[in-house]
C-alpha cells in the first residue's frame, strides 16, 4: 500500500469511530432526560434541585423543563462553579435568584457547604443531577455526600439523576481518612469507577453518613450505557475541563495544583499543557512550548504564574493515560532537580496530600522512588475497595 493511501486508510478509520462513538453516545438516555419516570416519582412533592450547567435535558437545563412541566420547584442548590457554571475554581457562591428561572439560590459552595434544616423546611425531595467526571477531588461527589447526610437527618428523599462516568477507570490511591476534606470525602480512590448513582448507593450501603443513617434514595439510572464506553461530554463540566481530552488528563494533571507548576489556567487550553516559569536551563527538547497565564473570562480570573512565561510540554500531541499516571508529576520533579530549584516544586504540599488522599505520595517523589514502586504502596487497599465497589454497580462492568 502507498503511503498516501495509508493516509487515507487512517483518516477513514479515524473518521469511522468517530461516527460510531457519535452513534452510540446518541443511544444514551441519562436519568435527567428520563422526564416522565422523574415526575411520575416527584408527583406532588415540593422539590429542591441541585443543578449546574451541566443538569440538561437534551439542550434545556432540567429547572426550566420541570417548571414547564408543571413540578412544584421550591428553590436551587448551587454546587461549586454555581446554577450556570460561571465560577472559577474556589470561588465562593453566593445566595440569590437564577435570573432565567426567578427560583431562589441557595449557596452549598461557601460558608455553607451543606444544608442546614432550615433550607430543607419547605421541600419535601431533593433531586440532584451533576455531572461528575470519575475523580475523587471533584467536588460535586462531597456536595453529593452533604446533600444525602443532610437529607437523612432531616427525613428528606434524595432522587439521583444519573449520568455516564467520561473517565471511567478504577486506580490510583484509596483516601486515608486522616486527608479528608472538600476534595475528598470518601474513602475511595482517585479514580474511583463510578457514577454518581452509584456513588450515592455506595455512601448509603457503606455507612458513611454516620451514626447508622441511611438516605432515602432513588437513583434513576442511565440508559443505553455500561461501563469502560466512551461519553463524551456535551457541556464543559467546569470552567477548565473544556473537553474530553483535558478531561482525561484531569486525574493525572489536577495533584499539580499542590505545586509551582501550572496545568495551563489561564490559556485556551487547560489541563493540557504543565509549565513553569523556574526551567529556563533546560533544552528545548525537553520543553517544547511555552505559554504565559492571563486572566481569562470563561476559565481562570487568576491563574498561577499571571504574565509568567511558562516552558511546558504540549499534552495535545500526546495520549492521554488510561487512568491514573504519576509520570508527569515525577517527570517535573526531576525537571525542577535539574534546574535546582527542586525546593520550590511542592509549593502547597498539604493542598498536594488532600488532593493526593495521603501523605504517602508526596513523601515517595521526595525519596526518589519510581512510580511501580509508589504503586506498591496501595495495590492492596485498591484491590479491596475494587471488591466492595461492585456490591454497587447499577451497569454492566468492564473494569
Amino acid at each position: 500500500m502507498s503511503y498516501p493511501n495509508r493516509i487515507h486508510m487512517k483518516s477513514f478509520l479515524a473518521l469511522a469511530i468517530l461516527l460510531l462513538s457519535s452513534a452510540l453516545s446518541a443511544q444514551i438516555r441519562t436519568g435527567a432526560e428520563q422526564t416522565d419516570r422523574l415526575i411520575r416519582i416527584i408527583g406532588k412533592k415540593r422539590v429542591t434541585l441541585t443543578v449546574n450547567q451541566t443538569s440538561l435535558c437534551g439542550e434545556i437545563h432540567l429547572a426550566d423543563t420541570l417548571m414547564q412541566r408543571g413540578v412544584n420547584i421550591v428553590q436551587l442548590f448551587a454546587p461549586e462553579h454555581g446554577i450556570r457554571g460561571q465560577a472559577d475554581a474556589g470561588e465562593t457562591i453566593h445566595d440569590g435568584h437564577d435570573v432565567r428561572t426567578g427560583l431562589s439560590i441557595v449557596s452549598l459552595y461557601g460558608k455553607n457547604k451543606k444544608p442546614q434544616p432550615g433550607q430543607l423546611e419547605k421541600t419535601d425531595a431533593v433531586v440532584f443531577d451533576l455531572q461528575d467526571v470519575g475523580a475523587r477531588f471533584f467536588t460535586y461527589i462531597s456536595t453529593l455526600y452533604y446533600v444525602m447526610q443532610a437529607c437523612a437527618e432531616n427525613g428528606k428523599e434524595v432522587i439521583v439523576l444519573d449520568r455516564p462516568n467520561p473517565c471511567d477507570y478504577v486506580d490510583g490511591p484509596v483516601l486515608d481518612l486522616k486527608h479528608r476534606s472538600f476534595v475528598g470525602m470518601l474513602p475511595i480512590p482517585l479514580l474511583h469507577g463510578c457514577t454518581m448513582g452509584e456513588l450515592a448507593r455506595m455512601i448509603n450501603g457503606e455507612g458513611w453518613l454516620g451514626e447508622g443513617k441511611r438516605c432515602r434514595l432513588t437513583v434513576i439510572p442511565v440508559e443505553g450505557w455500561k461501563h469502560g464506553q466512551a461519553y463524551s461530554l456535551p457541556v464543559k463540566p467546569s470552567p477548565n475541563l473544556p473537553d474530553d481530552l483535558s478531561i482525561a488528563f484531569y486525574p493525572s494533571l489536577c495533584p499539580f495544583e499542590g505545586t509551582s507548576v501550572s496545568v495551563g489556567r489561564g490559556t485556551q487550553f487547560p489541563f493540557k499543557v504543565i509549565g513553569s516559569p523556574y526551567l529556563n536551563g533546560l533544552s528545548a527538547e525537553e520543553l517544547d512550548f511555552r505559554f504565559t497565564p492571563q486572566p481569562l473570562p470563561g476559565f481562570d480570573k487568576n491563574p498561577l504564574h499571571k504574565g509568567k512565561t511558562c516552558r511546558s510540554i504540549d499534552l495535545r500531541k500526546r495520549t492521554a493515560p488510561k487512568g491514573f499516571s504519576l509520570s508527569y508529576l515525577l517527570l517535573f520533579y526531576r525537571f525542577y532537580q535539574k534546574a535546582g530549584c527542586a525546593d520550590k516544586f511542592f509549593s502547597r504540599p498539604q493542598w498536594f496530600d488532600l488532593l493526593m488522599g495521603t501523605g504517602q505520595v508526596r513523601s515517595d517523589i521526595l525519596k526518589g522512588k519510581t512510580e511501580d514502586e509508589i504503586r506498591k504502596e496501595w495495590e492492596e487497599e485498591l484491590e479491596r475497595y475494587k471488591e466492595m465497589r461492585k456490591k454497587y454497580l447499577l451497569y454492566e462492568d468492564m473494569q
